[in-house]
């Protein structure tokens, strides 16, 4: 897991480390993992898509319990 999700961080890298991103961004209707676009498309640049707060769902992320 990394030391902190940001801004700047591709889905895909996101979702390469847990489980529990998967189901965070789930709760924001982000299906990042079926989107194509979600190899270059960074958290913030969805986030802006989707209508979203980027600082929600970096906190939701950062949230989540390493192990």
């Amino acid at each position: 897991m990394p030391a902190k999700f940001t801004k700047d961080m591709t889905f895909h890298q996101a979702l390469q480390t847990s489980p529990e991103v998967a189901r965070v961004l789930g709760r924001y209707h982000l299906g990042c993992i079926g989107c194509m676009g979600a190899m270059n498309e960074t958290i913030e640049q969805g986030a802006i898509a989707h209508g979203l707060d980027v600082n929600d769902i970096l906190r939701d992320l950062n949230a989540i319990s390493p192990g």
